[in-house]
C-alpha cells in the first residue's frame, strides 16, 4: 500500500512570519516550499512582494518564487496546473509538501479547484469597473465575446454587473466563465493539512508598517522607478507598487505614498483573515508555534 501523501498549507496575512516558519518546518521534515503568493513568482519584483532572498530560505528548496516576467500573463489558472504537476513530482520524494503564502485563491484551486462563488480579486474588479466607466458597454461585451464566446451566446449582453463579474472571473483564473460549475470539489490523490499563522491584530499591524519602512530602506522606491513603463500590467496592479507610481506620476508626495502603502498593506491583510476565516478546516497557531505545529502534523501523519 502506498504512502499517503499531504499538502501542508501554511497561510496567513501579509507580514506575520510564513516565511521563516515554513522554512522552519520545511527543515524538520525534510522537505520543498511551494510558494502561493501572487506576487512573488514575478522576477523583477522583490522588494515590495517581500519575496525571501537565497540567505533567507537557508538552504530549502522553494517552487514558484522567481519563475516569470511580469510581461507574461499567467493566471490562478495556469498555477493550479503547474503547481499540479510540481506536486505529482514532489510526492515521489516526499511524504509532505508544504506550500506557504496568503493569496487564498491560489491555495484554493490548488486544494480544491475553483468555485466561482469564491473567485474575487478587489483590484481585478476595480480595475474592470474603471474600464467598463472609461470604454462603455460595447467595450465589456467585446471582452466577453472575444475571450468566452460560449458564455456571450447565452448571457444577457445589456447587463453590465453580469458581464464585468463574468471578465473578472476570466481574468482572475484565465479560464473562460461558462467553464465553471459551482460547488463542484475537485478530485485531489492528496491530503491537505491546513494551518492559519496568525496573531494578535495591533502586533501584527505593527509588523506591516515596519516592514513596510525596511522597504523603502531596502530600495523600494527604486524597484517601483525600473518598472515604471510597465505600471498597466496586471501583475503590478498591487498595493505597494500602485501607491510608488502615483508617487511617481506627481499625483501624491512621498510620505503620503508611504502612509497609503502602510494602509492598503493592513486592508489587506484584514481581507486576507476574512478569506482563510471562512474555510473552517484551518487550525489557527502563533508564527512562534512551530514546535505545537509539528506535533498536530505528527499526530495527523501517524493516523494516516
Amino acid at each position: 500500500m502506498s504512502t499517503p501523501k499531504h499538502l501542508l498549507i501554511i497561510a496567513g496575512p501579509t507580514a506575520v512570519g510564513k516565511t521563516s516558519l515554513s522554512i522552519q518546518l520545511a527543515r524538520h521534515f525534510n522537505t520543498e516550499i511551494i510558494s502561493a503568493d501572487s506576487r512573488q513568482m514575478y522576477k523583477e519584483i522583490s522588494i515590495g512582494t517581500a519575496k525571501p532572498g537565497i540567505e533567507e530560505q537557508q538552504g530549502i528548496k522553494h517552487h514558484f518564487i522567481d519563475c516569470i516576467s511580469i510581461q507574461q500573463p499567467y493566471s490562478v489558472g495556469d498555477y493550479e496546473k503547474e503547481v499540479l504537476k510540481k506536486l505529482d513530482e514532489l510526492f515521489k520524494k516526499h511524504q509532505l509538501v508544504i506550500m506557504c503564502g496568503g493569496s487564498g485563491l491560489f491555495i484554493d484551486a490548488v486544494c480544491k479547484g475553483f468555485d466561482e462563488g469564491l473567485v474575487t480579486d478587489v483590484e481585478v474588479k476595480n480595475n474592470i469597473e474603471e474600464q467598463y466607466k472609461e470604454k462603455g458597454l460595447s467595450w465589456l461585451q467585446e471582452e466577453i465575446k472575444k475571450h468566452d464566446p460560449v458564455y456571450f451566446d447565452k448571457a444577457d449582453i445589456n447587463n453590465p454587473r453580469r458581464l464585468m463579474r463574468a471578465l473578472e472571473i476570466i481574468t482572475i483564473t484565465g479560464l473562460p466563465y461558462s467553464s465553471f460549475r459551482k460547488n463542484k470539489t475537485a478530485e485531489r490523490n492528496f491530503s491537505v493539512i491546513k494551518i492559519l499563522v496568525n496573531e494578535e491584530r495591533e502586533r501584527l499591524y505593527d509588523k506591516i508598517n515596519r516592514r513596510v519602512d525596511k522597504m523603502m530602506e531596502s530600495c523600494f522606491l527604486q524597484e517601483a522607478e525600473s518598472v515604471y513603463a510597465y505600471k498597466n500590467l496586471n501583475a503590478l496592479n498591487t498595493v505597494g507598487y500602485k501607491e510608488l507610481f502615483d508617487y511617481l506620476d506627481k499625483k501624491t508626495s512621498l510620505d503620503k505614498a508611504i502612509e497609503l502603502v502602510k494602509q492598503h498593506t493592513r486592508n489587506y491583510a484584514k481581507r486576507q483573515l476574512t478569506w482563510f476565516r471562512k474555510d473552517e478546516s484551518y487550525e489557527t497557531f502563533l508564527p512562534t508555534d512551530a514546535e505545537k505545529i509539528i506535533a498536530y502534523v505528527d499526530l495527523i501523519l501517524q493516523h494516516s
